[in-house]
């Protein structure tokens, strides 16, 4: 079992993350950690969104999470195993 660290950014964010939510749920047995960010300022938030996961499990298991994630129009996604 290998821990990657994914990293995703989500386009315009308001869009695009009900998709990505439904992504991490169906696969959120294997995320141990979830952090997700956007800038605020008083009058607005930033349309762009970025989120930090740890996942811990088989590298297929984290490379399906990925693939579906990159499918997402306006998600990019890397990643890096350690």
């Amino acid at each position: 079992m290998k821990t990657t660290i994914m990293a995703l950014t989500i386009d315009p964010r308001t869009d695009h993350a009900p998709q990505v939510q439904t992504v991490l749920t169906k696969h959120g047995c294997i995320i141990k950690t979830r952090i997700g960010l956007h800038e605020v300022q008083e009058d607005s938030c930033s349309e762009r969104g970025l989120i930090l996961l740890h996942v811990t499990s088989d590298s297929k298991e984290v490379e399906e999470l990925e693939k579906e994630l990159k499918d997402i129009e306006g998600i990019s996604v890397k990643s890096m195993v350690l």
